[in-house]
Formats: C-alpha cells, sequence, structure tokens
C-alpha cells in the first residue's frame, strides 16, 4: 500500500467566540498569562486519537451570522477628534457591545480601529500603550471572525511590539497573549513553523514573569506540544509534555484531570514513535485518573485509543475488547448516531481487514458511513471529512478504488473553503494521487501530487518527511509520462530533504535513490547513476547482510548497469523500467505502516 497519507482534523473544533480582553486583565493583581482563551488547532498530519488527548487547542471558524441582524445606524464620530483621551476607550466599548449584541462585525471592526488609533495617537511618546495593544488585539480577533487571516497579521504583529514586558506582569500579559494569538492565526493559515515560533517566544515571556514551575506555564508547554505535534515533530514534543507531567504531579493531586490529560498527549507521542508499550502504560493510568473522576465519556474515549495500540501490536482479541467497551458506553451517552460511534465503527473495519475478515470490514465501514450520511446535529464537517477519508484507505486498501475516490472527493468538497484546512486538503489530493497512479491514471495522479505540493509548499511544510514522499511519488508519476528531467528535479529534491529528515540510511531515502539512479540512467547520466546504485549497495549489504534478498537484486541492478556501461551510448531505453525502484510498492507498504502510527493511512 503507497505511504501516502492525508491529514486528519480533531473533532472537538469549536465555533469561533471572538474574546475581547478586560481592561481588568492587564492589572498587576490579576491572575497572569493564562492563555485558554488564545488556542487553535492546526491541522495535523496523523491518525485522529478517539478523542485528541487534550480539547485545548480549538480552531475558531468564521462567524456564520455575521451581518445578518440590521441596527440603527450609530451616530459618525469626526476623526478629527481621536486625540480626545476619552474616545478611545469609547469606541472600544461600542466595539464590545456590537459584538456582544451578534450586530454587524464589519461594524465592530471600524469601531475597533478607530479605538486603536485614538490610543495610538493619545499615547505619550515613546510609552508603550496598554490600551492600544488590547485593541489592536480585539482588531486581529474580528479580522479573523471575518476570515480575513492575512489581514490580522500585520495587526498582531504591531501589538507585540507595543508592550515592554519590563515593566511588569500587566506588559509581559499584553506580550504574551499578542504572541499567542499570532500564533493561532498562522496555525489558522496552515504556516505551522512560525505558529511554532510565535508560541515559544511568548512561553518565554511566561516562564521570565511567573518562573519555569507555574501550573499556567505547563498549560503553555502542553499547548506547544501539541503544536509540535501536529508539525510532526515529536521530539520535541515529548521534551514538553514531560515537562507539563513534573509540574502537574507538584501542583496537582494525584491521578488529577490535567495529568490524565497529559498523559494521553504522551501516549500519542509515543505511538507516533513507536514505542507502544510505554503509549499504552500512559493510557492505562490516563483511564484510571478518568475514572476516579467520573468521567465515563474520557474512559471510553481512551479505551478505543488502547484499542489502537493493541491493534498496532496485533493483539487483536484485546483490541476488539477495547473497542467494543468504548462503542457501548458512546451509544448509551451520546446515542446510535453519533460520529463517535462511526468512528470505533471505523476502528473496527480496519482491525478486521487486518485480520483478513473483509466481509465484517465492510459491514462497519458501511454502517459508518450510514452515520456520516445523516450526522446529527453538531457534528462539523471536518469530522466527516476525517471519517470518510479512513473509509476510503480501507476501500482502497481491498481494491476498490474508484470508491475509495469518490469518498476522498466528498471529503475534499467539505472542506473547500473551510479556514486552516490546507495541508489536510492536501493530505487527500496526496492520497488521490497514489489511487491514480494504482488504477495507471497518471495524468490526473500528476495533478493531485502537484496540487498537493502547492498547498504543503504555502503551509511551510516543504521540510516535512512527509513533504518528501509526496514529491517522490509525483516524480514516479512523471516517469510514466516520460516527463523524464521533471521526474529527476523532483527526485532531487526529495532526496535533500528526506536525507536531513530521515537520514540516508532509511529506507524510504533509499527508495528515492533507487528511483533517482535509474532517472539518471536514462538521461545518460551513467556515472551519476553507478554511484548512486553503489552507495545504496553499500548501505543495504550493511544492514542487511549479503544474503538478504534485498542486497542480492541491488546486485543485479549494479551489474546490469556497469555492463551497459561499456556499451556505446545508443544502449536500448528499456533501462529505465528495469531500473525504477523494484520494490516500489513495499517501500510504500511500509512507509504507510511507519505513518499509521500518527494517523496517515492510504
Amino acid at each position: 500500500m503507497p505511504g501516502l497519507v492525508s491529514v486528519k482534523t480533531p473533532p472537538d473544533t469549536a465555533p469561533l467566540r471572538i474574546l475581547l480582553p478586560e481592561e481588568q486583565q492587564i492589572q498587576p493583581h490579576t491572575e497572569t498569562l493564562d492563555i485558554k482563551n488564545h488556542k487553535a488547532v492546526s491541522p495535523l498530519p496523523r491518525r485522529t486519537p478517539s478523542p485528541s488527548p487534550s480539547t485545548s487547542r480549538i480552531r475558531p471558524s468564521p462567524d456564520r451570522n455575521s451581518g445578518r441582524k440590521k441596527t440603527p445606524e450609530k451616530p459618525k464620530i469626526d476623526e478629527s477628534s481621536l486625540d480626545n483621551p476619552d474616545l478611545g476607550p469609547f469606541l472600544l466599548k461600542l466595539a464590545r457591545d456590537t459584538i456582544a449584541s451578534n450586530d454587524s462585525p464589519i461594524k465592530a471592526l471600524d469601531f475597533a480601529i478607530r479605538a486603536s488609533k485614538s490610543f495610538e495617537r493619545c499615547a505619550g511618546e515613546g510609552e508603550p500603550s496598554l490600551d492600544l495593544a488590547m485593541s489592536l488585539h480585539v482588531v486581529a480577533a474580528i479580522y479573523c471572525s471575518l476570515g480575513r487571516f492575512e489581514e490580522a497579521i500585520p495587526v498582531l504583529e504591531r501589538a507585540i511590539t507595543v508592550p515592554d514586558s519590563s515593566r511588569g506582569s500587566d506588559h509581559a500579559l499584553a506580550a504574551f497573549s499578542g504572541y499567542m494569538q499570532l500564533g493561532d492565526t498562522y496555525s489558522m493559515l496552515g504556516q505551522l513553523d512560525r505558529s511554532i515560533s510565535c508560541y515559544e517566544s511568548g512561553l518565554k515571556i511566561q516562564m521570565e514573569a511567573l518562573g519555569g514551575t507555574d501550573p499556567r506555564v505547563a498549560e503553555t508547554c502542553r499547548y506547544l506540544a501539541e503544536a509540535h505535534v501536529q508539525a510532526m515533530q515529536f521530539d520535541e514534543a515529548e521534551k514538553l509534555c514531560n515537562k507539563t507531567l513534573e509540574i502537574h504531579r507538584e501542583h496537582s493531586s494525584p491521578a488529577s484531570l490535567e495529568e490524565a490529560a497529559d498523559r494521553r498527549l504522551m501516549a500519542l507521542i509515543c505511538e507516533a514513535k513507536g514505542d507502544y508499550e510505554s503509549a499504552l502504560e500512559h493510557l492505562v493510568l490516563a483511564s484510571m485518573a478518568m475514572i476516579a473522576n467520573g468521567q465515563e465519556s474520557e474512559v471510553a474515549a481512551i479505551d478505543v485509543s488502547i484499542g489502537d495500540i493493541y491493534t498496532s501490536l496485533c493483539r487483536f482479541d484485546e483490541a476488539v475488547f477495547s473497542y467494543q467497551k468504548g462503542l457501548t458506553v458512546f451509544k448509551s451517552t451520546k446515542g446510535d448516531h453519533h460520529p463517535s460511534v462511526a468512528l470505533v465503527f471505523i476502528r473496527l473495519a480496519d482491525l478486521y481487514y487486518k485480520t483478513g475478515k473483509l466481509r465484517e470490514s465492510k459491514s462497519y465501514c458501511e454502517n459508518a458511513l450510514r452515520i456520516y450520511s445523516k450526522p446529527v446535529p453538531g457534528t462539523t464537517a471536518e469530522e466527516i471529512a476525517s471519517g470518510l477519508t479512513e473509509i476510503a484507505a480501507i476501500y482502497e486498501a481491498v481494491n476498490e478504488h474508484e470508491e475509495a475516490l469518490k469518498l476522498l472527493q466528498k471529503a475534499m468538497k467539505l472542506l473547500e473553503g473551510s479556514p486552516g484546512q490546507r495541508s489536510t486538503i492536501a493530505g487527500i489530493e496526496a492520497q488521490m494521487g497514489v489511487m491514480f497512479y494504482m488504477v495507471g491514471r497518471y495524468m490526473e495522479a500528476r495533478n493531485a501530487f502537484e496540487s498537493a505540493v502547492m498547498k504543503l509548499r504555502a503551509s511551510g511544510e516543504r521540510k516535512s518527511a512527509f513533504f518528501g514522499i509526496v514529491l517522490n511519488q509525483m516524480g514516479l508519476a512523471c516517469v510514466q509520462m516520460y516527463k523524464i528531467d521533471e521526474a529527476a528535479e523532483l527526485f532531487e529534491e526529495a532526496r535533500g530533504i528526506l536525507e536531513q529528515e530521515c537520514g540516508p540510511c532509511h529506507l524510504d531515502t533509499l527508495g528515492v535513490y533507487s528511483n533517482l539512479a535509474a532517472t539518471y540512467d536514462a538521461m545518460g547520466r551513467v556515472e551519476d547513476a553507478i554511484e548512486i546504485l553503489e552507495y545504496i549497495l553499500k548501505v543495504r549489504e550493511e544492514k542487511l547482510g549479503t544474503a538478504n534478498p534485498d542486497v542480492d537484486v541491488e546486485k543485479k541492478r549494479l551489474a546490469e548497469l556497469l555492463k551497459e556501461a561499456g556499451k556505446a551510448r545508443n544502449r536500448k531505453g528499456k533501462s529505465l523500467e528495469n531500473l525504477l525502484d523494484s520494490n516500489s510498492q513495499r517501500i510504500k507498504k511500509e512507509g504507510t505502516k511507519r505513518w499509521s502510527a500518527f494517523g496517515f493511512k492510504t
């Protein structure tokens, strides 16, 4: 099965609430640096846990009620009066009242912009104005509510330059809030690297103000760890999650809800890194904490996550038992048609496919599709799209490619126009590209991969291993269309990324080397092709031993190329076909195994 995947969106997405800071929030005596009102989720290319280990990263979505209610126009205020120091607070209050009354956000935006101008005019020369910073935060929040994230960016960049953190906790709060809000906005645009950089700056300010062991620092560390998980930076995520656990153990009672949330996130990280036993241990401890706190639905969700680990360990009977436990609770507490029930059906379908029980697998897929066809109120488009993507992966695995493509197209249609879903759509397009390739529709495959690559570049994921794999698959589609020069460029870029992210001896990297050698041979660059194949053979001999069948295959390929190198330049063009990685399908399948730990399936 090809190692290309789709990225799922957590199901806990909440509608946007424009959170406007109150004047009291910036006073020194208040609880400062609380991030709970500044959390967003960015698309993460992994399988969503059931449910996600933390609901802290909630992505806002545009306000769909914008402009529905009509109210009498408020009297216009002369711009020349903005020098009045009483006007800024008055305009900011009008902006708040407009939003609270569900009035037009455009009107609220106008009030907030003029308030910020008034605060800026009235601020002393060189003096940081907290009122100005607060009004800029409000302006940016309204822009985001309208889906105008690009316009919010410069406003927030201006806001973080206003406070002076050395002047006390109120300034530190303003700077912290600005960085977190800016990170959330970058997250909505799919720019994870910039988002993480902003969160790190906010965490640094928070730790300087509160110290490294404050419980609020733990919340920010977990928040940043989740962002690293979504960016597939698991080592950094693990360090932050360990710090969060240490702080909560110090300040919270044993088996607290905070510790349970930390352990669920740590289980996700361990699963992604292939450490299934540690993941299972964290989930069991989290389940015990939830039971002690009477969280029945959360215990059921953890049971489903435990089932995922048992499936990864091939302990299928225990996995079925865990899934059925969770399914029973979900049905009794949420109803037979809740998306949580559909999610368990998909997990069972995948398990039965892996154990060869295809009839049971298809039956569970159909049950899940019935739920998604008539979603209950409150079901989000992201939940349905992620479920359809997983079902498509199962249909593809049983060679029902056309049905799988239909489901993926439905998933894409659901996500069109949704903010922050660029990477998710790119993952779906890559998955479609794989299926087009498998059925011999190479032009459509190349177009799907090209669209995915463009979105991933725009999202700042051009250095991820997933991006390298997509480039490799696009190169293979180009080879089938005899676009050899384009294929060589794609393989070269994929090689550079995978060498950096996975190392030169990784299986995926070696697969790209092999494809690149074949392409070089087809282009007449025989010496380059020989050099690459000699390196591949050396690595395989060191890792697998000289008696391994894969090593024998590489020896034969190299011997053939060396033999042809002694001939005239008009050798037969069949060398491209012969030298293309004969194990490409196996490599794709093994790539799928590696990715499936954090949610990627084809």
